[in-house]
């Protein structure tokens, strides 16, 4: 799919700013088209997101727990993942063994290499939640890292917890980055930061269509409520609970549990878009013609958000 050639979207944004509203519910296109659109029965913008949870996985070591870590990630490619987030500061949770900053930077290091080699193998991204270090901060990150295992950037935590800045850790630049990817806007924010609004605006201001939550605990109810308020996709990887993800009605997509409590795997269609019923109303049948034949799926579900 060119990105320039967006039937769907095109249309909903000219027939908003004839109505004089085009900002209601309508997210511009600013990502270029996934590697393999092309392939029979995948939507253009069909993304398959993963997430890790290392409910009852222990180990002695962090070395022993980046290890069963990626046994997790190899059971996940089976599904031929876009994307895959890890829990927050997995490589030195539900260990014995007790790290010191210093070495938890050491280790850090170390796993970025392995998580980069992982990700140029197997051709995804990874969300890479480690310590990371600046002019002698240590700060609670989320690397994210491009099918070739190249670093594009990295989320610094912005509200750290009073035992984490009691350990040494700094809090991160106010301003949460977005960083682009060949599927869209991505967005990340990090376990307390869940308590705080401000983040999660910026991110929707920025244009990000799918946000990642990498975490100490599930979260519960507040993730559900992010993705609707800000009508983005939430994503989230823990240490301990259900890890879960949501689309943009606040629908729940697919999370760890019964069937399988350490790793999910699922699509989302970030052409999804959420409309309310006025003015565009006045469109739907000229919507239907414009997409018919064009997707296996029917336009208008109640489990659409259209």
């Amino acid at each position: 799919m060119d990105k320039k050639n967006n039937p769907r979207r095109k249309f909903l944004k000219t027939a908003a700013m004839t109505s004089g509203i085009s900002s209601i519910g309508v997210l511009p296109v600013n990502s270029t088209p996934l590697p393999d659109s092309s392939l029979i029965g995948k939507l253009p913008r069909e993304v398959w997101v993963a997430g890790i949870s290392q409910e009852a996985v222990f180990a002695d070591s962090a070395e022993q727990m980046v290890d069963e870590i990626f046994i997790l990630m190899e059971k996940v490619l089976v599904n031929q993942p876009d994307i895959i987030c890890l829990p927050e500061l997995f490589h030195t949770a539900n260990i014995k063994q007790k790290y010191s900053l210093s070495e938890k930077i050491a280790i850090s290091k170390t796993v970025l290499d392995r998580m980069a080699a992982f990700a140029k193998k197997h051709n995804c991204y990874l969300v890479v939640a480690v310590n990371t270090e600046e002019r002698e901060k240590i700060f609670n990150s989320a690397v994210l890292l491009d099918r070739n295992g190249q670093r594009i950037g990295e989320y610094r935590k912005i509200h750290t917890t009073e035992n984490e800045m009691g350990l040494g850790i700094s809090p991160g630049p106010l301003d949460p980055p977005v960083f682009e990817t060949d599927f869209g806007k991505i967005g990340i924010q990090i376990c307390f930061d869940v308590l705080w609004e401000d983040g999660w605006k910026k991110l929707k201001d920025k244009g990000a269509e799918l946000v990642f939550w990498p975490s100490a605990y599930g979260g519960g109810q507040s993730l559900q409520a992010k993705s609707l308020q800000h009508r983005y996709v939430v994503a989230t990887s823990t240490r301990k609970g259900s890890a879960k993800l949501w689309d943009i009605t606040g629908k729940e997509i697919a999370k760890t549990g019964f069937w399988e409590k350490n790793y999910y795997c699922a699509p989302v269609n970030l052409e999804k878009v959420f409309l309310h019923t006025w003015p565009f109303v006045k469109y739907f049948d000229e919507i239907k013609k414009n997409m018919e034949g064009k997707s296996e799926s029917p336009i208008f579900t109640k489990k659409s958000g259209l």
